[in-house]
C-alpha cells in the first residue's frame, strides 16, 4: 500500500482487494481466497470439537484423530471444487490425491491441522499450505508460487505470500480477513528461540548453538506447535526455531512438503532464511512424500550462527 494511508484505512483493506493490489494472478488469487475461507470451516470444526471435549477428557484421543481427518476432508473437498487444483498432497494421506481433471495448473500440499494434540490444552494450532505450479517432487525454489498458514488462537489470523512479501490478515467479527500487517520484515537478529527436540539426543554442535543463544540471553519461547512458534518469530520480527537431527530421528522430525517448504517460503519473503544446517530448505530436492529434514528457520543472524556451530562441530 502507498505511504500516507492512515492506519485505519490500512486495517480495513480485505484479503481479496490486497491480493489484487499485490499483483497476484487471477487464478492464484482465487485459490488463496478459497483456502482462506476453508480456514473458517476448520475453525468451526475445532470449536465444535472443544465443546465435545468439555468434561469428557477420556474421549480425547478419538476426538483428536477425528479432528485431523475432518480438517483434511474439509480442505480436500473445498480444493476439489475450486477448479484450480490438479493434485492434493496432505500429511493425513499416504499418497498424492488427484482431485482435478488433469488440466489445472496448481498442486497443493497441506498440513490440515498442525498441532492438533494441543487442542485439549487450548493452545494455538494451525493449517499450513504450499502452492506449487510444477510437480511437488522438485526443489521448492523451482516449484513454489505461494504459501500460507492460518493460526487458530485467541484471534484467527492468516499470513500469506505469493512471492512479493509476507502479509498478515485477521478474521474480523463480520467474517472477513482484513489487513493487519503488510510486508512483514524480520530484523537481521532476533531475541527469542524455540528449540524442539531433547537436548541430550542432539549433536554437540547443536547443543553449543543453544548454549550460545542462552549466553546471549535469548528468551525461550516454545509451545510445541510449529505454526504458533513460527508465527511468533515472524510477528515479533526475529528469532529462530529449530528442530534438529536427533538420535531417534537423524533426518529430523518435520516434513519437507507439508511443513518446512511453506514456512521457509514465507520466512524468506519476510527477509529471513531456513536451512537444514548446510543447505537452504527451498534448495533441497523432494524425492518422497514423507521426506523430513532438520531445520533452523528465522532471522538470518541466528540461522547463519547455527550453520557455523554445526560446521565447526563436524570438522
Amino acid at each position: 500500500m502507498g505511504e500516507g494511508i492512515c492506519d485505519y484505512t490500512r486495517f480495513i483493506v480485505d484479503l481479496r482487494r490486497h491480493m489484487w493490489l499485490d499483483g497476484v494472478e487471477t487464478e492464484l488469487r482465487r485459490l488463496i481466497w478459497q483456502i482462506a475461507v476453508t480456514g473458517k470451516y476448520i475453525s468451526a470444526k475445532i470449536h465444535e470439537s472443544n465443546r465435545k471435549l468439555a468434561g469428557f477428557q477420556n474421549l480425547y484421543g478419538e476426538e483428536q484423530l477425528s479432528l485431523d481427518r475432518s480438517s483434511d476432508e474439509i480442505l480436500k473437498n473445498q480444493l476439489q471444487y475450486s477448479g484450480f487444483v490438479r493434485e492434493y498432497a496432505s500429511e493425513e494421506q499416504d499418497q498424492v490425491v488427484e482431485i482435478g481433471k488433469g488440466t489445472e495448473q496448481y498442486f497443493v500440499t497441506a498440513d490440515p491441522l498442525d498441532g492438533s494434540s494441543l487442542v485439549d490444552t487450548n493452545l494455538a494450532i494451525g493449517t499450513i499450505i504450499g502452492i506449487h505450479k510444477e510437480s511437488i517432487f522438485a526443489r521448492g525454489r523451482d516449484s513454489m508460487v505461494a504459501a500460507l498458514y492460518i493460526t487458530y488462537g485467541p484471534l484467527i489470523t492468516m499470513v500469506y505470500s505469493a512471492g512479493k512479501g509476507a502479509h498478515e490478515f485477521v478474521l474480523n467479527r463480520e467474517g472477513e480477513y482484513v489487513l493487519s500487517q503488510e510486508n512483514i520484515t524480520m530484523k537481521e537478529k532476533g531475541s527469542i528461540y524455540s528449540p524442539g527436540g531433547i537436548r541430550k539426543d542432539c549433536s554437540l554442535g547443536h547443543c553449543r548453538f543453544l548454549e550460545y543463544l542462552e549466553s546471549e540471553r535469548y528468551k525461550l519461547r516454545y509451545s510445541g506447535g510449529f505454526v504458533p512458534d513460527i508465527n511468533q518469530i515472524l510477528i515479533k520480527r526475529g528469532g529462530v526455531f529449530t528442530y534438529p537431527a536427533v538420535q531417534k530421528s537423524p533426518n529430523g522430525k518435520l516434513r519437507m512438503l507439508f511443513e518446512l517448504q511453506p514456512m521457509a517460503f514465507i520466512v524468506e519473503q519476510a527477509g529471513g532464511c531456513a536451512t537444514n544446517g548446510r543447505d537452504d530448505i527451498l534448495s533441497l530436492k523432494i524425492d518422497e512424500l514423507d521426506q523430513r529434514s532438520p531445520v533452523y528457520i528465522g532471522s538470518r543472524f541466528e540461522v547463519e550462527k547455527a550453520k557455523e556451530f554445526l560446521s565447526n562441530s563436524a570438522a
